[in-house]
C-alpha cells in the first residue's frame, strides 16, 4: 500500500516538496518574484495544486538557502535589495577569496593554467541572457561563471578553503543576479578577462586586486544607492 486516505505517502510528499521547491527556486532566480515580495503559502499551494504542508516545507528549504525570509506572523518573502546579508557575504568573500587566489597563482601548475583558460573560454562563449529564461542571466552562464571562479582558486590545494568558497558562492547567487540586472552597463567580460590574464601571468598582486574590485562592484549594485557601497 503506497498511501493513506489522508494524502500521499511520505515518499510522495517528499517528491512533491522537491518539485515545488525546484519551481519556486527557479522562479525566484529568474526574477519572477520581486525583491521583498511576499511568498504566500496559500496562494502558492493553490497555484501548484499541492497541500499547504508541502508548500511550507519547500519554503522552509528556500529560507535555509537564503532565497527567502521567514517573517514573524507574516509568512515568507523574497529577501530585499537592502538586506545587510548581501554586504556581509561580500565582505567575507573579499576577505577570503583574494588570499586563496594568491595561493592558487603561486601553487598552480600547467594543468591548472589549462583549466583556467578552458573555463574562461567557456564563460566567454556562453550567452549570458535568453528571453525564455527571464530577466536574469541564464542557468548555463551561471554555471560557467561559477566554474571559472572556482577554477581560478582550486590550485590553492586547500579543501577547507574551497568548501568555504562553495558555501559563499551559493549564498550569494541571488545577489549576483540582482546586481547584474541593476548594472547592465557593467563590463563583466573585461573583468573576467583581466582575472584570467593576471592569473596566467602569475601576477598575484594584480589578480587579487582585480578580484577585490570585481566583488566590490557586485555588492555596490545592491546598496541603497548603487555605486556608493564600500
Amino acid at each position: 500500500m503506497t498511501g493513506t486516505p489522508h494524502g500521499p505517502a511520505p515518499a510522495g510528499k517528499q517528491m512533491l516538496s522537491e518539485q515545488v521547491h525546484a519551481h519556486l527556486r527557479g522562479a525566484i532566480m529568474r526574477g519572477d518574484f520581486a525583491p521583498g515580495e511576499a511568498l504566500k503559502p496559500q496562494d502558492l499551494a493553490r497555484d501548484q495544486g499541492v497541500s499547504l504542508a508541502v508548500t511550507r516545507e519547500a519554503l522552509v528549504r528556500l529560507v535555509g538557502e537564503g532565497l527567502a525570509d521567514r517573517l514573524p506572523n507574516r509568512g515568507f518573502a523574497v529577501p530585499s535589495f537592502s538586506d545587510h546579508r548581501w554586504q556581509e557575504i561580500a565582505e567575507a568573500r573579499r576577505t577570503i577569496e583574494p588570499v586563496v587566489l594568491r595561493m592558487s597563482v603561486e601553487r598552480g601548475d600547467i594543468d591548472w593554467e589549462s583549466r583556467v583558460r578552458a573555463a574562461h573560454h567557456r564563460l566567454a562563449r556562453t550567452p549570458a541572457y535568453a528571453p525564455a529564461e527571464g530577466e536574469h542571466y541564464t542557468a548555463a552562464w551561471a554555471e560557467a561563471h561559477r566554474v571559472f571562479h572556482r577554477t581560478l582558486l582550486e590550485a590553492c590545494g586547500n579543501r577547507a578553503l574551497l568548501e568555504t568558497f562553495d558555501r559563499l558562492w551559493t549564498a550569494s547567487e541571488l545577489a549576483r543576479r540582482w546586481s547584474a540586472h541593476r548594472t547592465p552597463d557593467r563590463d563583466g567580460v573585461e573583468e573576467h578577462r583581466g582575472l584570467e590574464e593576471a592569473a596566467l601571468a602569475r601576477d598575484a598582486d594584480t589578480a587579487a586586486a582585480l578580484l577585490v574590485r570585481h566583488l566590490t562592484l557586485t555588492a555596490a549594485a545592491l546598496a541603497d544607492e548603487p555605486g556608493q557601497a564600500t
